[in-house]
């Protein structure tokens, strides 16, 4: 489930960015006191996300607003089918159409794409992460979209995790040096955040068992091969993370060699957004 606090926000920010100073289309031929009903139509199939959101818009332009839905986040959807119906003054339905529809369309979109990143893991150990590559001000629903089609949501900013990657590493002096410079950091400040460090190579993962005190370990653009090398040295000792141009042909290698997560920045920045409409009863 969404956060209230920032889904309102969210959406209250995407209105005043479309409406602006009134929807002059609107105002222009419809009674401000009319009220109609209007339906969600899937012309796609696919993984239904963002029906929390739509029902979030019209409530927040009319409270009076009547939302029935037909399925929920998360359903196989089929061409043909309807998501919702909502009864609402007809300006609202209007004002909203836009935005709900961008909304759930890109949602859906993702939602499709990390189902069937999952569906290729069922039966192993590892799980999929997201990554912050998302689109600014819309990373909150496309990590919803995510979670929704199955993956697990990974840091959502700088704010809640340490991650020290290559340039943290390399500017700080080295992974020993950036990890005992993070760790008097966070004691300093009382932060209670889990570190995670990117590895490169063998000898990287080597270090990081020396200097110890982290939570996880990313191990960027290992093979399959040199990942269940690594994987033998970490001994389970701390949670792994495969990363680096994993895609559908490639994820299943990676599975196989245990890890505990693999992620993948493609389930968001290459999810097609899906075909939905929503029209006037």
């Amino acid at each position: 489930m969404l956060q209230e606090p920032a889904l309102t926000e969210l959406i209250r920010n995407a209105l005043a960015e479309d409406i602006g100073d009134g929807d002059h289309s609107t105002l222009a031929c419809i009674p401000a006191d009319a009220r109609g009903g209007a339906r969600l139509k899937i012309k796609e199939d696919g993984v239904l996300a963002g029906m929390e959101v739509a029902e979030a818009v019209f409530r927040i332009l009319d409270s009076n607003s009547i939302f029935r839905p037909f399925k929920k986040d998360g359903d196989v959807m089929k061409s043909g089918e309807l998501a919702f119906e909502v009864e609402a003054s007809i300006h609202t339905l209007l004002m909203g159409e836009r935005l709900v529809l961008n909304c759930m369309q890109r949602m859906s979109g993702i939602a499709t794409l990390t189902r069937s990143f999952v569906d290729v893991l069922k039966g192993y150990h590892t799980r999929l992460l997201d990554t912050r590559k998302t689109t600014p001000n819309f990373r909150l629903l496309e990590k919803e979209a995510v979670r929704i089609g199955g993956g697990v949501n990974h840091r959502m900013g700088l704010y809640d995790m340490v991650m020290l990657k290559d340039n943290h590493i390399d500017f700080a002096g080295g992974i020993t040096a950036a990890v005992t410079k993070t760790v008097a950091y966070l004691q300093q400040r009382q932060l209670p955040l889990q570190i995670e460090v990117e590895t490169r190579n063998l000898e990287d993962v080597k270090e990081v068992l020396a200097v110890g005190q982290i939570h996880r370990i990313m191990l960027d653009n290992f093979s399959p091969a040199l990942l269940s090398e690594a994987l033998a040295l970490i001994d389970g000792r701390y949670e792994t993370e495969a990363s680096g141009g994993i895609n559908l042909d490639t994820l299943e290698a990676y599975a196989k060699t245990g890890v505990d997560y693999v992620s993948a920045g493609a389930v968001i920045h290459h999810a097609v957004s899906l075909d939905l409409s929503l029209k006037a009863i």
